[in-house]
């Protein structure tokens, strides 16, 4: 008798403090016409920007806190945002063709958070696994959460997905090398 007194009192003291501290879960969907990605790459004498368009995202908290998120980025987006006419045409063929990211047999990247530690009041250290041409790695950045909105900036090394390219070219093709990280900077609208 005993035994079954302390075992329900144990059962309401858990079920109590459970109904006192609820977890409360939040998935937010991003508004993907309201966010925007940019990319930077970097050549030899310069750089290129452009713009790529997210298909789908989310960001998940336990209350205020991020403890989750997911993104799909649309690869035959890719546009060229510092040129015009024929030269911007051609870098954006040539960065969807498979010397780069090969959109056509690629369309989608991905990227899963797979950690997130908080590393003060709405800023995050996130590591995800980033998914380019089919092959994943994982990747670390910094994101901060204000309201509806996050923002982030990402350092990929393009070599670590199969984007080699004028990678590491020397001699006399030297003046064309292109620089094995380019940048990403999203800002997210939830």
């Amino acid at each position: 008798m005993k035994k079954t007194i302390l075992s329900l009192a144990l059962v309401a003291l858990v079920g109590a403090t459970a109904v006192a501290n609820p977890i409360v879960k939040e998935t937010k969907k991003v508004k993907t016409s309201e966010s925007t990605i940019t990319w930077k790459g970097y050549k030899v004498g310069g750089s290129h920007t452009g713009t790529i368009e997210l298909k789908s995202g989310t960001l998940e908290f336990d209350g205020e806190k991020l403890i989750g998120g997911e993104f799909v980025v649309d690869m035959t987006t890719i546009t060229v945002t510092d040129l015009e006419g024929d030269y911007k045409n051609k870098l954006e063929g040539h960065l969807k063709s498979d010397d780069f990211f090969g959109s056509a047999s690629h369309p989608t990247a991905k990227l899963v958070f797979t950690k997130v530690k908080s590393t003060g009041k709405n800023a995050y250290e996130v590591t995800g696994d980033l998914t380019i041409k089919g092959i994943t790695k994982p990747v670390t950045f910094d994101l901060s959460v204000y309201g509806d909105k996050a923002t982030a900036s990402l350092k990929i090394d393009r070599t670590e997905y199969d984007v080699k390219y004028g990678s590491g070219i020397i001699g006399t093709a030297k003046d064309k090398l292109i620089y094995d990280e380019f940048d990403l900077v999203v800002d997210l609208q939830m």
